[in-house]
């Protein structure tokens, strides 16, 4: 959704999330785009939309409005041909025990987020692009204690395979799992490559479905752009080799477009 949206010209320091309420109907064009790819999963355009990022822009007050709307135009666009995820990232702030903010209040964050999504028609949820387990925890927390829709809980990595914050996907996966994540997965940070080597450590431990959202490559600043530079017949070589290692959802995240989405389908498919 982020790279489709930079590439129609929404500059980075516009709240992205805000569209479902000023420009919905560039929202709604950039879903379709990804249904008519063959998706059978979108995210709503709602990655940042917590009272914690809002309130930056001062839109805190309209976190549940933001969410519902999100899952609201995901759901037109999909019509029937996918499911929708309701999609959930990091507060922006840390916490206890790396910041002040406590698990319970950020619990209570999410809680609120959760409740908007589900009530915008969500079928799932993504919880992604986080580096602290005991954040995503707090996460998946808020989600189960309204409702028992599935989780897909993903970290970030470096190229070593821990998270941001040091920790072994040894130690990681089966925590996710234990707090109650459905599939547990990697998204961002990394192209396919290193991400491969993760999830083949991964499979070696976890019991539940996994999950690949590699970038499109590393982004290169081109004429002032950031762009990524794996094409899509790249990405979907790998999209096979995450099959045959224990994926059962794979797509992509930074610089991933209809095109590599189509491809990636076509070879999982094949």
């Amino acid at each position: 959704m982020g790279t489709m949206l930079y590439g129609k010209g929404i500059f980075l320091n516009r709240c992205f999330d805000e569209l479902n309420l000023t420009q919905a109907d560039l929202v709604l064009e950039v879903h379709q785009g990804y249904v008519r790819a063959g998706a059978d999963v979108i995210e709503t355009n709602t990655f940042g939309a917590n009272r914690i990022k809002l309130g930056a822009f001062a839109l805190a007050d309209k976190v549940h409005t933001i969410n519902l709307q999100g899952a609201r135009i995901a759901r037109h666009a999909v019509r029937e041909q996918a499911y929708v995820a309701g999609a959930i990232g990091p507060l922006g702030i840390r916490i206890e025990p790396w910041g002040r903010t406590g698990a319970d209040e950020a619990e209570t964050y999410f809680r609120e987020q959760a409740q908007a999504l589900a009530d915008g028609g969500a079928d799932l949820f993504i919880l992604e692009t986080f580096r602290d387990l005991n954040e995503v925890s707090a996460a998946i927390r808020a989600i189960r204690s309204i409702c028992d829709l599935p989780i897909v809980a993903q970290v970030t990595t470096e190229e070593d395979g821990n998270t941001l914050d040091g920790v072994a996907p040894e130690k990681f996966v089966p925590e996710l799992e234990a707090q109650g994540a459905n599939v547990v997965g990697l998204n961002c940070s990394v192209g396919p490559a290193a991400m491969l080597e993760t999830i083949e450590r991964m499979a070696q431990v976890a019991t539940t479905r996994l999950a690949a959202q590699p970038n499109a490559g590393s982004p290169r600043e081109v004429e002032g752009r950031n762009i990524y530079l794996c094409s899509p017949e790249y990405m979907a070589s790998y999209a096979r080799r995450f099959i045959n290692n224990g994926v059962r959802l794979v797509g992509g995240c930074c610089g991933t477009t209809p095109d590599h989405i189509r491809q990636i389908k076509s070879a999982v498919r094949a």
